[in-house]
């Protein structure tokens, strides 16, 4: 039963940070909930860069970077994958010279510039009296900048690498998985018609879920994560091992992005950062590739594996949401209006301990270098001699082996 006359008029939301199947799902399931309880609501192009971009000079109505969201348009874009608000990695805080708003151009001369006065000046403009943010980390921290600036909000979790702290479970990290495991298992036939090693690069800056939980699932025999750093003659000794023992002789690794060699760095693709801070990563993958072809006639009477080398990359993240990721982001959504009904702010939707529920937006923390807190827990899931997971002991521990730390 809604309380209509005792709820705020306009809702509006916007996703953040990369894409991910279940973001169209989550704003079409917003949508049609809010309206029904008879809010108007309005979608907010490209994520924080549309929130500082909204212009109060120009008319609500004839806005860039917003629009007025109904049941017709959420319901042709909600089956689909990807974000039909857009997005971007703006960080509202710390906005280069280059990317102010022309009609703010004047007030900021600075390198980087803090636009966060101007965020809440146009949201209120705009009549929103809650704002459901969809993001990562880095799009949610700023949503707790904002709730202590006064603004009105709920977080809905989402990234494919599920390293959101204060939930078991992020919009997005299901279908990564189901498309990690599929198109390892499609490559199986390169590498066993050639008797090779297969080394996928999948996504993972900080955290190792996108590669250890697809490995749970039968589709590496080794995994090297970020959480934990790698000896590459050990690495290359188990994949010989896994190889003599397939009768198909091929074995299958997956490397996390963020993955390092023993006394080595990060290895990324540009120096360039983005708002966050975070430089572009890539390439790990190809480097223990060539290694594990170099090192291989040492473990296997002198004679070399090649390889076949796969970045997965943006594949796992693309396509239609699949059942997961289309019911969660519902739930979501719909756990995200319960809230704002009962007239809660600052608060993050969630789920914990198997368990739809919601946690202070302030639960999304960052360590010392601006990094997510959430980390696979080694001791307990990852075995740091065989690099693969430990599957023992996992009594009372969340479906998907994930913590909501």
């Amino acid at each position: 039963m809604s309380n209509k006359k005792n709820n705020p008029k306009t809702i509006g939301i916007l996703t953040g940070g990369g894409d991910v199947p279940g973001l169209n799902p989550a704003i079409r399931a917003v949508t049609i909930r809010a309206l029904r309880e008879g809010y108007q609501v309005i979608g907010i192009k490209n994520g924080w860069k549309g929130v500082i971009s909204i212009n109060p000079s120009k008319p609500k109505d004839d806005q860039d970077y917003c629009i007025v969201l109904n049941e017709a348009l959420v319901n042709r874009l909600g089956r689909t994958g990807g974000t039909f608000l857009h997005s971007s990695r703006t960080k509202a805080d710390k906005v280069t010279l280059e990317e102010v708003p022309d009609h703010l151009i004047d007030k900021y001369k600075e390198s980087y510039n803090d636009l966060t006065e101007d965020a809440v000046a146009n949201l209120n403009y705009m009549g929103i009296d809650y704002l459901i943010p969809i993001g990562g980390d880095d799009t949610l921290s700023y949503a707790v900048r904002l709730h202590q600036a006064g603004i009105k909000l709920i977080g809905i979790p989402k990234t494919m690498d599920g390293d959101v702290p204060g939930t078991e479970y992020c919009i997005g990290f299901s279908t990564c998985i189901t498309r990690t495991i599929e198109l390892t298992h499609a490559l199986r036939t390169c590498a066993g018609s050639h008797e090779r090693f297969l080394v996928l690069e999948v996504f993972g800056r900080n955290a190792g879920f996108s590669a250890l939980l697809p490995t749970v699932g039968g589709a590496a025999d080794r995994c090297v994560i970020p959480e934990h750093t790698f000896n590459i003659e050990q690495l290359t000794a188990l994949m010989v091992e896994d190889r003599n023992n397939n009768p198909s002789k091929y074995a299958v690794v997956l490397v996390s992005e963020g993955a390092t060699f023993d006394g080595g760095d990060i290895v990324y693709s540009s120096n360039e950062k983005d708002a966050f801070g975070h430089k572009k990563l890539g390439g790990i993958g190809e480097i223990i590739g060539n290694q594990l072809k170099e090192l291989s006639p040492k473990f296997n009477n002198g004679k070399t594996i090649n390889i076949v080398n796969q970045k997965l990359g943006y594949l796992v993240r693309s396509g239609e949401p699949d059942a997961l990721d289309s019911i969660v982001p519902t739930a979501y959504a719909n756990l995200a209006l319960d809230l704002i009904i009962k007239g809660e702010s600052g608060k993050m939707v969630a789920i914990n301990d198997g368990k739809y529920t919601y946690v202070s937006i302030d639960a999304v923390k960052k360590d010392a270098q601006g990094q997510s807190t959430k980390r696979v827990n080694v001791s307990k899931f990852y075995d740091i001699n065989r690099y693969r997971p430990i599957y023992s002991n996992i009594l009372g521990d969340p479906m998907m082996i994930l913590t909501r730390e």
